[in-house]
């Protein structure tokens, strides 16, 4: 039996090189950017490591 990566996950998270850590984007920079600091949205436009209290979910819904 085959298992299929949950489709919204797919869309939020790349796994690294490695396999072993996720990267994901930081919320907040969709929408209301005018107030925002450049440099608030510089930080949040990055990507950041996914939380290793975090990562059992993450990689369920991704098979890892």
């Amino acid at each position: 039996m085959s298992f299929k990566t949950h489709s919204g996950a797919k869309k939020r998270f790349r796994v690294r090189g490695s396999g072993k850590s996720v990267k994901r984007r930081s919320p907040g920079m969709r929408h209301l950017n005018e107030s925002k600091s450049s440099k608030r949205k510089r930080h949040l436009g990055i990507l950041v490591e996914v939380n290793p209290s975090n990562m059992y979910q993450v990689s369920r819904q991704l098979w890892l």
